[in-house]
């Protein structure tokens, strides 16, 4: 279906699947949904029929509750057919986090991508009681107030050992260019960056399935966050990329199967209004800095709504996201404030000519 040229995005299934119920999508292609303690209430998880087993791609969070849906899962709608692989799209707990689970205790092999896995392992290895020097520095610069930055300073922080198995050694890599045979079929595998560095993708070549984790998302954007780990990463510049090489696979017929929301086609509609969300969101901002700004300064223009606490960090490394394309475009200047805050404005024309 048209509309002005435009193709429609559409939605093959109006409900998801709940608790132990499974949704055949395609054939041998099951779609299962886990429940997230957040406001992002829930995670896609997916099951590819090898014969005699299954290959899993994402596993929810590590828990009691998420554990005992599985069983209900594999006893159920997975016919009590024995794990043999799981696929990870991306580092992120809600997506492995039972990765560990699976190959310890069920003997599964791990697929992902080396950055996924690598940063998976090493952050569910560090585990801290409290946030790190580094992370308040992070604060600060990304103008947290001060009072905020002292109340977090004495809480533990989010870990993700509480939220992901402990990951054994060892695991298969997956790559740009490589072919993975799964659930029937030959899948091409594609990278995305932005929203996770090395975010593995899947296309298939027999059918119009694309299994796309968190990188291609219907109705909600994927955040693009910076984190104290690498602070003048450009994860908007990665992303844009990624959606600009990916769009060029896009057709309109293909069956997206994403890690939030309801399965979708009308994919090369979509993959431009996530390339034009954040050309929008840029424009926006490079207006708002003809004055001073800390990251959490930008949240209105950038979101334009209000930013809650449960929101807060997601809002706050997202905007830090921006901040850091425009700078590395040369397009504003850095400063520091007397709080501390690392403050953009936007290059003049006489520092342009400069």
């Amino acid at each position: 279906m048209m509309d002005g040229g435009t193709e429609v995005i559409g939605y093959p299934w109006a409900d998801p699947p709940s608790g132990d119920q499974a949704i055949e999508v395609a054939p041998g292609v099951l779609w299962m949904r886990l429940p997230l303690p957040m406001k992002l209430d829930h995670v896609n998880v997916y099951a590819l029929d090898e014969g005699d087993s299954w290959t899993l791609v994402d596993t929810g969070f590590s828990s009691k509750k998420t554990r005992a849906l599985w069983q209900g899962l594999l006893d159920g709608p997975l016919a009590g057919k024995p794990v043999g692989r799981v696929i990870v799209t991306h580092h992120h707990p809600d997506h492995v986090g039972l990765a560990g689970w699976f190959q310890t205790e069920h003997g599964a092999e791990l697929i992902a991508t080396r950055t996924a896995w690598l940063f998976a392992r090493m952050l569910q290895l560090d585990e801290q009681a409290r946030p790190a020097s580094e992370t308040l520095a992070y604060y600060r610069r990304a103008g947290m107030g001060a009072k905020d930055i002292a109340r977090r300073a004495e809480e533990r922080p989010f870990n993700f050992s509480d939220v992901v198995y402990p990951m054994p050694l060892g695991f298969t890599r997956i790559k740009q260019g490589d072919v993975i045979r799964a659930g029937g079929r030959d899948w091409d595998v594609h990278i995305g960056n932005g929203h996770a560095p090395e975010h593995a993708t899947l296309w298939s070549r027999d059918d119009n399935l694309v299994i796309a984790g968190d990188q291609i998302l219907p109705s909600i954007s994927s955040n693009l966050g910076v984190y104290a780990t690498e602070p003048k990463a450009d994860p908007v510049g990665d992303w844009l990329e990624a959606c600009e090489r990916l769009s060029q696979l896009a057709r309109p017929d293909h069956l997206v199967l994403g890690g939030h929301k309801l399965p979708f086609t009308g994919l090369p509609t979509r993959m431009r209004q996530l390339i034009d969300n954040h050309h929008g969101a840029l424009k926006r901002l490079l207006v708002e800095l003809e004055t001073p700004k800390a990251a959490t300064d930008c949240f209105p223009v950038l979101f334009k709504r209000q930013i809650g606490d449960a929101e807060f960090g997601l809002a706050m490394v997202e905007a830090v996201a921006h901040l850091n394309h425009l700078h590395r475009q040369g397009l504003v200047t850095q400063s520091t404030r007397s709080d501390g805050a690392m403050v953009y404005c936007r290059r003049t024309s006489k520092q342009n000519e400069g």
